[in-house]
């Protein structure tokens, strides 16, 4: 069969599309459940452990939970006896190590819970069956690790490591193959010697030091509040596309790399922006139906979902949630996403820049700080000029993440909106707040202001201090800020992680500042207070900005206020071991050891230097629709038919296939000497991808799409952008939700 008939055949049946069926969850009388009744169904939840432990073994491990005291032998072996007793109940076969691996992807290990005991007597053998899972596997599992990345830290025959129960997140059952289930069990990875080889563990580390620095702050501005603990409580958004399965497997671009290399935008896209918040398709609809199902009985409500700016991409928003609970929702969410698209035929892709020339995909991650008593540090309340708790956090994360630790990589600068940039002005030069009403449109009030619609039908409603600019990839939006910087297949945890250290660091330099301030006073007074805040005022306006971030008139700014703009991913990595960071990471707040550091510098090297791709479908479609042409001019002239229009085209296409092989040879040489001329500095070997091999595809692929416009399509191997972008939108019915038992 032809490649032609096979794109032919691909849109038949995508046209076609095969209702989907989902039964709806129903109680034993065959009514539907409440969605209250659906949540964390599926979750070995504290509540599930509280109802099947004896009361004194809770509280022991209770204590374990809130960081008080070690798990012993008798803790751990009721809770394995409780978990398989209610995993039967799931029809588990299995139970699997899942964790998070530094090349931003899941790690599972399965095992299956049926054991053989043996006996021996003369001549015979006696084999008995268990379901067993004792208190060691459910702690500690030790794998061959001798295939995961190294980094150079670990040669290939030490391959000894250890993965860790992690309790702060509770174990979950997920349907498995042919009507089993599976029990998931997180965990943290660790080497022979205790270093970190996950994203999980630093997150860890990280909470606990940023928590604590925070704790101490708090009890320093208000003695009586006694407060003990806090939590940080990220939630993310996740956006990515949606291709039909049919023309995903027709890309080999797209499998390979999760990107088109080679494509041109079809006629209309998202220049309409008729898209963004549009008409949700229906097979999109079904799809997102059934994710907030499976998502629902893992304890993730999904809170908003919506399409996106270009055709075929769309967004969904989780609650926020403590850290590391967070972030593992978010991967789960995204491995939900995969599993459940494949049942309605669509493939999910999470590449941050999948179609060029159009928007790619993002991770947006809000970041908040709560008591534990659930009162937001962030939160603005009635009257920020006073609110000494919001004005601390804000400027711990400002200064110290933007300002004083030097930018991350490209320019990172901040949004505050002009109301909460007047509060930080007045505080500074000491004068009072401006008055932002506009009589004839709102009214001032004490906690914002009041739009008035000049509609009597309509009423007045609140508006907040703060607009929100996503142009920044940092924007405070009111009660927490929002990070936007994240890549869309990015896992959050090594960011996030980063961030604590950052805001940590700021947090311990303010306290040392406060002390220095009061002198021998038990607590800061309201002025020794606002001088320290005064002081790191003065060093956040560099990268404060209210304008359009992607503008040249940014990057013109940002250099006159001293900020780097780092425009390749390589050159971004070397700001890792930059003295100031390195000893923030380290030294400063212990959450990575120098060896941990450069494992993770040399995997990022690596794994760019690797992710390149070479298209070899490309040149023997256009050399056989040029001998095509060609052929189809000699029949004409030969009995005095004018061939013009077809010589033309071919004269169009001859110089591009000869420019393409030359590309192709180019790059070929290139990537071949790298291979073998690679140096051992594994940032030096990302730099030649980047400043090499990167440029020789981009050469390539330029000349290839020139070539897809003259080409006809029945010659041409790979699916078109139209194909890609604009299937997603037909309305046929992609699945169906009924009730059932």
């Amino acid at each position: 069969m032809s490649t032609y008939e096979l794109h032919k055949n691909a849109l038949v049946k995508v046209a076609m599309g095969k209702k989907q069926e989902i039964k709806y969850p129903c109680k034993a009388n065959s009514s539907p459940k409440y969605p209250l009744e659906i949540y964390s169904e599926n979750m070995f939840t504290l509540k599930t452990m509280a109802k099947a432990l004896p009361k004194p073994i809770f509280l022991s491990f209770l204590k374990q939970w809130s960081r008080w005291q070690n798990l012993d032998k008798m803790t751990v072996d009721s809770i394995v006896h409780t978990v398989h007793v209610w995993v039967m109940d799931h029809r588990v076969m299995h139970y699997m190590h899942w964790f998070q691996l530094q090349t931003g992807t899941m790690a599972e290990k399965h095992n299956m819970f049926l054991s053989l005991l043996s006996s021996y007597t003369p001549g015979s053998e006696e084999v008995t069956q268990v379901d067993q899972l004792s208190g060691l596997q459910l702690l500690q599992s030790e794998p061959d690790a001798s295939s995961f990345p190294s980094g150079r830290m670990h040669m290939t025959f030490q391959v000894h490591r250890y993965m860790i129960w992690d309790m702060l997140s509770s174990m979950f059952v997920q349907c498995g193959p042919n009507g089993t289930s599976i029990l998931y069990i997180p965990l943290v990875f660790i080497s022979y010697n205790g270093d970190t080889l996950d994203e999980k563990t630093g997150l860890l580390q990280s909470n606990e030091v940023l928590l604590h620095a925070a704790v101490e702050l708090v009890n320093l501005l208000e003695l009586d509040m006694h407060m003990a603990h806090m939590y940080m409580t990220p939630g993310t958004e996740q956006e990515f596309f949606l291709v039909e399965c049919m023309m995903y497997a027709l890309q080999p671009d797209l499998k390979i790399m999760g990107c088109m290399l080679v494509g041109q935008l079809p006629p209309w896209h998202q220049q309409l922006e008729d898209h963004y918040f549009g008409h949700i398709p229906s097979c999109m609809m079904y799809m997102i139906s059934e994710l907030e199902l499976e998502c629902l009985c893992l304890g993730i409500p999904i809170k908003t979902h919506h399409n996106e700016v270009v055709p075929a991409q769309f967004k969904v928003t989780l609650i926020f949630k403590e850290a590391s609970v967070a972030m593992d929702h978010n991967l789960l969410t995204m491995d939900m996403l995969h599993k459940v698209a494949h049942h309605h035929n669509l493939h999910v892709l999470y590449h941050e820049k999948p179609f060029k020339g159009i928007n790619g995909s993002g991770k947006h991650c809000n970041w908040a700080v709560a008591t534990n008593c659930g009162k937001n540090l962030l939160d603005l309340t009635v009257c920020p000029k006073t609110n000494f708790y919001f004005l601390v956090f804000l400027l711990a994360v400002l200064c110290h993440c933007l300002g004083m630790q030097e930018a991350p990589p490209a320019i990172i600068s901040a949004f505050l909106g002009n109301q909460l940039n007047e509060v930080l002005n007045a505080i500074n030069e000491d004068c009072p707040l401006k008055n932002f009403s506009m009589p004839q449109f709102q009214t001032i009030k004490v906690s914002g202001t009041v739009l008035d619609v000049k509609d009597a039908g309509l009423p007045h409603i609140a508006r907040d201090l703060t607009d929100c600019n996503h142009t920044l990839p940092i924007a405070f939006t009111g009660n927490k800020f929002e990070f936007c910087a994240i890549g869309s297949k990015q896992s959050p945890s090594f960011p996030v992680t980063v961030l604590n250290c950052m805001v940590t660091t700021a947090i311990t330099e303010i306290v040392t500042n406060l002390h220095a301030q009061m002198g021998s006073k038990p607590t800061p007074s309201d002025d020794d207070t606002l001088a320290v805040i005064c002081r790191y005022i003065r060093l956040m306006h560099p990268v404060c900005f209210e304008g359009d971030n992607y503008s040249d008139a940014w990057v013109a700014e940002a250099v006159c206020c001293g900020l780097p703009n780092i425009c390749t991913v390589p050159e971004a990595f070397t700001y890792l071991l930059k003295d100031k960071h390195l000893a923030m990471l380290t030294t400063d707040t212990g959450i990575f050891s120098h060896s941990e550091l450069m494992l993770r510098y040399h995997i990022l090297n690596e794994h760019y230097a690797k992710d390149t791709i070479l298209s070899q479908q490309i040149l023997p479609a256009a050399i056989k629709y040029c001998k095509l042409l060609a052929e189809s001019t000699t029949m004409p002239k030969a009995i005095g038919i004018e061939a013009a229009p077809k010589v033309q085209v071919l004269n169009e296409l001859a110089p591009l296939v000869t420019t393409l092989e030359a590309e192709h040879a180019k790059l070929t040489a290139t990537v071949q000497k790298l291979i073998d001329h690679g140096s051992n500095d594994s940032n030096k070997h990302a730099q030649a991808a980047c400043n090499l091999v990167v440029p020789a595809i981009a050469a390539m692929c330029n000349t290839a799409d020139m070539l897809k416009t003259t080409v006809a399509d029945k010659y041409w191997l790979l699916p078109k952008y139209a194909k890609l972008l604009l299937m997603i939108r037909s309305d046929w019915s992609a699945g169906l939700i009924t009730c059932g038992e």
